[in-house]
């Protein structure tokens, strides 16, 4: 029997793994992570496929450190109207997305602070690195001259 190869993750596979992390309730591992994919996308990737993304990697990590931080108020758990858990759902998703988002957001800060060293060693200039990119010439290439 022949082994299928999965569909190569890009960057809407990536969106949807993340948002499926985001959305995480209670303990996360990567095979439980792998089945929700599984059902949702009938795709099934391996840990090491996953966590060769580090958008999917420190998306896992940062769910994993709030899964220790999470406590359950049990006010919270008598709850029975559906609008309020729904709204309590949102918000807790928002909340997990806003912190992976900032720090997805320091650690492209810090490439850009490795970027800039590198460049200035390199001797380049902020007007250099500054320039407009180069035009991009979408005419049809000329095909058999003569």
């Amino acid at each position: 029997m022949i082994k299928i190869r999965s569909k190569n993750i890009n960057d809407r596979t990536i969106d949807l793994i993340i948002s499926v992390i985001d959305g995480w309730k209670g303990k996360l591992t990567w095979d439980k992570l792998i089945k929700v994919i599984e059902g949702r996308s009938n795709i099934k990737y391996t840990r090491q496929a996953l966590f060769k993304h580090t958008r999917i990697k420190l998306a896992f990590q940062n769910c994993k450190s709030r899964s220790v931080n999470f406590t359950v108020n049990p006010t919270e758990t008598k709850e029975n109207n559906p609008a309020i858990l729904l709204l309590k759902n949102r918000i807790d998703r928002l909340e997990a997305e806003n912190s992976r988002l900032q720090l997805e957001n320091e650690r492209l800060l810090e490439q850009f602070v490795r970027w800039a060293y590198n460049a200035h060693l390199r001797g380049l200039d902020k007007v250099f690195l500054d320039n407009s990119l180069p035009s991009v010439d979408r005419q049809p290439t000329k095909k058999g001259r003569k």
